[in-house]
């Protein structure tokens, strides 16, 4: 009596620890599992800070040309000083667009360029306006509509990016079309004034810096 009461016994205790035994492997399974699980997340975050590093530090819309190396590397008239102010503001900061500037003033078109929204602005260089005989350029100088004609002929209504430029023809304020052509950092407008400085961002306006005054048709 006394051996099966024990037998009993025994084949109970048996019965209550082996479930306690197998659900304490399971739980060392299951942190094993989740440490399994960690190593497809950290190795899943690497592409993700590859593709951060991919896209990263492009260039496509920065400015590009001979003559930007003489730009100011800093202050109102440096690439991110000019992009604070509006497009007549900004060219008067830039000593190469001096010409420029004066005869936008004697034109009275200060606040009409600084207050047109989203314009393209092709810039004559000094040296652009130097090409002209200086008696004619007095002359234009002197003579505010024809000055007037002039100017808005290099401003168009819209903001072209450098792709636009590729084999393009667009109508300026002044009413009569530019052409433009060429592709990666070499553009040509109206077939015979060079980009010497191109994508250049103001408040209100992408300039595009050129190496001959433009003369609108002769109407």
């Amino acid at each position: 009596m006394n051996t099966r009461i024990r037998r009993t016994t025994v084949t109970l205790t048996a019965a209550v620890l082996l479930p306690l035994a197998l659900s304490a492997c399971s739980s060392d399974g299951g942190d094993s599992s989740a440490t399994s699980d960690s190593s497809p997340k950290a190795s899943a975050s690497a592409p993700g800070n590859s593709g951060d590093m991919g896209g990263a530090g492009s260039s496509a819309d920065q400015p590009f040309g001979a003559a930007c190396s003489a730009v100011p590397k800093s202050g109102a008239g440096s690439f991110e000083g000019m992009a604070q102010d509006p497009v007549a503001t900004a060219a008067s900061h830039n000593p190469a667009l001096s010409t420029l500037v004066s005869a936008v003033k004697k034109a009275g078109l200060v606040d009409t360029l600084n207050n047109a929204q989203d314009i393209t602005v092709f810039a004559p260089t000094d040296d652009a306006f130097a090409k002209i005989p200086k008696a004619t350029l007095d002359k234009v100088l002197n003579d505010k509509a024809q000055l007037t004609k002039i100017l808005t002929y290099h401003v168009v209504g819209q903001k072209l990016t450098p792709e636009d430029l590729r084999n393009g023809s667009f109508p300026t304020l002044e009413k009569s079309k530019i052409t433009t052509s060429g592709s990666g950092e070499s553009y040509t407008v109206n077939d015979d004034s060079e980009v010497v400085c191109g994508n250049v961002k103001t408040a209100n306006a992408n300039v595009y810096i050129v190496d001959t005054v433009l003369m609108p048709p002769a109407s």
